[in-house]
């Protein structure tokens, strides 16, 4: 017997069809012999919904208050799942974050989980039960009601598996598992059968919407294996494990890409100690993620700074910057939320020379122009002009040799072709 983890996305829960169909699955996952704990994010659409009151009422809500209003997506899936799993004749309990102590600092709308209380859940399953788990949301130490973030199902998922030392999770979504970029923005791409954490990692940091980083963090940390498969066919998807070395013959893996950044660049800063602290420091006491930073070469005693943040945060991170740079003595502060960030990922980069230059000059061929650039052991990124996004993703997916072959369609037999004439005539 086995512990099985299972998420399903907002998709796979979008209405009451497609909540029988998954309490289908995690009944027959229990008959199969094996213990089940279901992961749900909220129905598709109602997070966007409670969203968009809240916008309603104000345009910079308080974000604990928000917390409280969108984590109710989860407990209503919850709810209607376990029904769904009692109507077919299973046994199902659910639980929502604070009953099963799922305690996360307090950084609203972004939290990081801190401990999980797994008992409660160790002993619905010896009673035979499926047990439910609202994702996306857990409580501070005050009890105050917190959410993950975007994707942040995903994490809890993950984080649940680890606690309860699962020996699997499975993320099931819309898709089949994990393609070496966008279908819908390059139809070349083609579903992987395997892919390491590190190259998970850096994708999911990198714009891939397949699965929120923290929660490949989780997974590698705790050596969770981790399956992506659709909720809507029986397809293995892909597999998120430990690298091998059969994994560093593949240069590259696959091409992200990322529209949801902005540019502020931090003009006329003085050159010296402690500038650049000040600067982020500013905003790191707000919660305000940095992504790619770049310093140009001093001159007269002043260099620009430059750097990419959420566009989520760019409205508070503008505020912010503003006051920093008058703080610093810097001359001004540029802004520009037309960009993104395109990237290439694989970890048999680290072993091969001209990864960088060949990624260069195919966006020189198509007439791209790159603003910044940020490398690692394992990826590449640049930033470009958004309206640039998928040409040039579509670009290097065929440079790296990721494009699946073209479909192969036979060759007409001799009657077919009779047959096609006699239509002409």
């Amino acid at each position: 017997m086995a512990l099985i983890v299972q998420k399903y996305g907002g998709t796979s829960v979008g209405d009451t069809e497609r909540m029988k169909n998954v309490a289908r699955r995690c009944i027959a996952a229990q008959k199969a012999g094996h213990d089940v704990v279901v992961v749900v994010s909220a129905m598709s659409g109602e997070t966007n919904r409670l969203l968009k009151l809240v916008s309603q009422i104000t345009d910079r809500p308080d974000e604990r208050e928000q917390d409280v209003v969108v984590a109710t997506g989860e407990q209503v899936s919850i709810g209607l799942v376990a029904m769904a799993i009692h109507a077919q004749g299973g046994k199902a309990v659910s639980f929502l974050g604070h009953q099963v102590r799922i305690v996360t600092d307090s950084t609203f709308s972004k939290a990081r989980i801190k401990s999980i209380d797994a008992e409660p859940i160790r002993a619905a399953l010896k009673q035979g039960k499926i047990v439910v788990v609202a994702g996306f949301q857990g409580v501070d130490e005050t009890g105050s009601v917190t959410t993950l973030g975007r994707g942040g199902s995903d994490t809890t998922g993950v984080a649940l598996a680890a606690a309860l030392k699962a020996d699997a999770c499975e993320i099931y979504t819309d898709v089949d598992g994990v393609y070496t970029t966008d279908p819908n923005v390059c139809p070349a791409a083609k579903k992987l059968d395997r892919i390491t954490y590190e190259e998970m990692l850096e994708l999911a940091s990198l714009g891939a919407k397949v699965l929120q980083i923290r929660s490949v963090e989780f997974a590698m940390k705790y050596k969770v294996p981790l399956w992506v498969k659709s909720s809507f066919t029986e397809d293995p998807g892909t597999l998120v494990c430990e690298e091998d070395a059969s994994m560093e013959d593949v240069l590259v893996r696959g091409v992200a890409y990322d529209r949801n950044e902005a540019k502020i660049t931090v003009v006329g800063v003085p050159d010296q100690p402690g500038t650049a602290a000040k600067l982020f420091g500013a905003l790191d006491a707000k919660h305000i993620v940095v992504d790619l930073i770049v310093q140009n070469p001093s001159r007269d005693g002043r260099t620009d700074v430059t750097f990419t943040v959420a566009k989520a945060d760019f409205a508070k991170a503008h505020d912010v910057v503003k006051q920093a740079a008058q703080d610093v003595g810097a001359t001004g502060v540029e802004v520009d939320d037309a960009i993104a960030k395109v990237s290439i990922v694989g970890v048999g980069m680290r072993n091969h020379s001209g990864v960088a230059a060949k990624m260069f000059q195919t966006l020189s061929q198509e007439g791209i122009n790159i603003q910044l650039i940020s490398t690692s052991e394992i990826k590449t990124s640049c930033v470009i002009h958004t309206k640039y996004t998928e040409l040039a993703v579509r670009a290097l997916h065929t440079a790296f040799g990721l494009d699946a072959p073209p479909p192969v369609t036979a060759n007409p037999t001799v009657s077919e072709v009779d047959a096609l004439k006699g239509q002409k005539a």
